[in-house]
């Protein structure tokens, strides 16, 4: 039955719809932040942790407080174990530089981004945002306020939060690579080479992505018609959505009829994706033309299909059409036992709206921003452009919808766990079923293995999965009662995100629901009819 148990918005609690001020610095002040004394032992070590030699690293911290225990250091130690994938001594680390200096700003700075990794965002922003509000010179801060923001869709605020980090401290790659997501095509393309020129800490497949990315970057600007443009300036449509069958007698997913120049196939509705995937056989029925190689990515352990980054020159989706868009090939019969893949987040300059009881497919345009003039509608395919950073805003007749946090084509949404505190679930239509890890739920019911059961992802299947016992979750004002949920480890998806993801909101669920999405605000509304949900 639908419940109005608990506020959606609790995890914003703090003030992400405030402008953030902070105090003026000088330039002395600012080169002093960002160059600490190169005789410094402490140095040592971040240089290493910046050359992404992180083992390094870490033995220069443990060697300097094995010889002086400080703030710092511990603060340093905490940040290479989150580069490593160790959040649990990260946060023992964070803790230990907390007491050692309550006063520190680095101190606090480390168990922000501790918070962060956790999935406890607002825990996250109370730490940045009081440095951020006392002008502190520490950069990380202001990288982490920023992160923060991005994810709560404050664009405007995390891109002053972004500039303000690199002005202070332009040599951390960490605040260097957040702040090429802001820059337009052109300058994006010049900073990204010059970052690839130089030693970072990302690891073989961060670097490798970023070589990706800069090759696609660099087609766009060499054909700047690739923009995957609407035809017709089309405000409003419906189609009907497809039953995809499991078996003869269960309900998949749905999915969307979709012509690739010519070529027609239905794909998925899958909002845990993004863009357009498709195998291989549709990319050669659809004459896709080859840009990148690449690699897919998703749940499983079977590591990442091959496959490339492609480009059709119409897609049609109903009453749409677009000219020259990028999709994504996966070099396999099947994506994931279908055609492909189509992500919510292709429509992300509309309203989008899976009425899935009633089998429809709509858009409608978003309402505009005060002051603002009607946004053109186009396909999300790639970045190209300059960006125009803008805060959430939430129409009078969207005051129902729940925020959530957006990482990417992540949609994260802070869902109760008998009454926990909120974890954050991704929106997966893609998923067939409600899934939960393992960590999240034995911290409130019992967990056993599941040898039986086989979980099925992009990357193939997962090797373990469990049962938990009863479970009831809570999201965006509704209840669902959960028995025998299925648990699998989901830390593929919670390091991708950076964030800790503890679940994912399947079809089985969605399917009962209406579910409308403004991905350029990151709010969700759930609706559905009383009795259904029980």
């Amino acid at each position: 039955m639908r419940t109005k148990t608990f506020n959606a918005t609790l995890v914003f609690a703090i003030c992400l719809s405030v402008r953030i001020a902070y105090g003026a610095q000088t330039p002395a002040e600012s080169t002093k932040a960002a160059a600490p004394d190169s005789t410094d032992g402490l140095s040592s070590a971040e240089r290493l942790y910046r050359a992404g030699k992180f083992d390094a690293a870490g033995e220069e911290y443990k060697a300097s407080i094995n010889t002086t225990p400080s703030p710092d250091a511990y603060a340093g130690l905490a940040r290479v174990y989150l580069r490593e994938r160790k959040p649990e001594e990260a946060l023992a680390a964070a803790t230990k530089a907390i007491e050692l200096g309550t006063a520190s700003d680095v101190s606090h700075v480390a168990l922000g981004e501790v918070y962060f990794r956790q999935g406890k965002l607002g825990e996250a922003e109370k730490e940045f945002i009081t440095l951020v509000q006392s002008g502190t010179h520490v950069a990380r801060a202001y990288l982490g306020m920023a992160r923060v923001s991005w994810a709560a869709s404050y664009y405007k605020q995390a891109k002053r939060m972004i500039d303000k980090a690199r002005e202070l401290d332009p040599g951390d790659p960490d605040i260097q690579r957040f702040w090429l997501r802001t820059l337009s095509l052109r300058d994006r393309i010049v900073a990204l080479q010059d970052y690839l020129s130089r030693e970072t800490d990302d690891d073989a497949k961060e670097w490798t992505d970023l070589q990706r990315a800069l090759l696609v970057y660099k087609d766009q600007a060499a054909l700047p018609v690739r923009a995957c443009r609407l035809t017709a300036n089309i405000k409003a449509t419906q189609t009907s959505l497809k039953s995809l069958m499991g078996d003869a007698t269960h309900l998949r997913g749905f999915g969307l009829a979709v012509s690739l120049n010519g070529a027609t196939s239905t794909l998925l509705v899958d909002t845990g994706a993004s863009g357009i995937t498709v195998d291989r056989k549709i990319a050669e029925k659809a004459g896709i033309k080859q840009i990148v190689q690449s690699r897919a990515r998703g749940l499983g352990d079977k590591g990442d299909p091959p496959g490339y980054v492609g480009y059709a020159d119409s897609i049609k989706i109903g009453d749409l059409e677009f000219r020259d868009c990028y999709v994504d090939v996966i070099e396999k019969n099947s994506v994931a036992g279908e055609d492909g893949l189509i992500g919510g987040d292709v429509f992300a300059r509309y309203l989008v709206d899976f009425d899935f009881p009633n089998h429809k497919f709509k858009l409608s345009e978003l309402p505009p921003r005060p002051e603002e003039p009607a946004t053109p509608s186009g396909l999300e395919s790639r970045p190209s452009g300059a960006p125009e950073f803008h805060d959430r805003y939430i129409a009078p007749g969207m005051k129902s919808f729940s925020p959530v946090f957006r990482f990417g084509y992540d949609l994260l949404v802070p869902t109760r766990l008998n009454d926990s505190q909120p974890k954050l679930f991704a929106l997966d239509t893609g998923s067939t079923s409600n899934l939960i890890s393992p960590e999240a739920a034995r911290e409130v019911t019992r967990v056993s293995q599941d040898s039986r059961t086989i979980v099925k992802g992009l990357n193939g299947a997962v090797n373990e999965v469990f049962r938990a016992d009863q479970l009831t979750l809570a999201f965006g004002g509704l209840k669902q009662r959960n028995l025998n949920i299925v648990t699998v480890n989901l830390n593929s998806i919670s390091e991708s995100d950076g964030t800790e993801v503890s679940g994912i909101l399947g079809f089985a669920m969605l399917n009962l629901l209406d579910v409308k999405i403004d991905y350029r605000d990151g709010l969700v509304d759930f609706h559905y009819q009383p009795g259904v949900i029980r």
